[in-house]
């Protein structure tokens, strides 16, 4: 029986699996290839050269986290649950750390996170105004938690505990 062929979406989301296990060297055609257990010619089908797979790449990864954002706004639940949901969403997020540190060595991938993050930021600091703290750099803390924690580890679990404490602390306030 012949195999069916990869779509684009199937090889963007093995390169963000790839790119969260192994680092952007891993976004070329031969390890994706191999990973995928085809042939180099399905990548250069679907993809003009190993940049523009790339560049559709980021662009997915920052639709699909614009779109949770627009998702979660959606849904209703307390003020806590919804700060909660938001930082659920950010944990599971499992190739950011892995774009951030590509980001260092790529102005693209910087570009794209930058706009995720702003967006991001802008919907916590919403969230936040919504109890009536007003100081955006409680948001900023909070959003700066979910972010470096992750970074510093591979336990979501811990980053998410540790921004329920400061839910609590913001609840607190409130």
């Amino acid at each position: 029986m012949a195999k069916a062929p990869l779509s684009p979406a199937a090889w963007i989301d093995a390169g963000l699996a790839q790119l969260t296990l192994s680092g952007p060297l891993a976004l070329r055609a031969e390890p994706l290839s191999r990973h995928l257990k085809t042939s180099k010619g399905s990548f250069y089908w679907h993809f003009k050269d190993v940049p523009a797979f790339q560049a559709a790449l980021l662009a997915q990864w920052q639709d699909r986290a614009l779109a949770q954002l627009g998702d979660d706004a959606m849904l209703d639940g307390s003020d806590t649950d919804k700060m909660i949901r938001f930082g659920q969403s950010v944990q599971n997020d499992t190739a950011g750390p892995a774009l951030r540190a590509w980001a260092q060595a790529d102005p693209s991938v910087a570009k794209a996170i930058a706009t995720v993050d702003a967006a991001r930021l802008k919907h916590l600091t919403g969230l936040m105004n919504d109890i009536g703290v007003r100081n955006e750099d409680f948001a900023l803390a909070a959003y700066g938690t979910l972010v470096g924690l992750k970074q510093m580890r591979n336990d979501d679990g811990d980053a998410l505990v540790a921004f329920a404490a400061l839910v609590d602390l913001v609840m607190a306030l409130k």
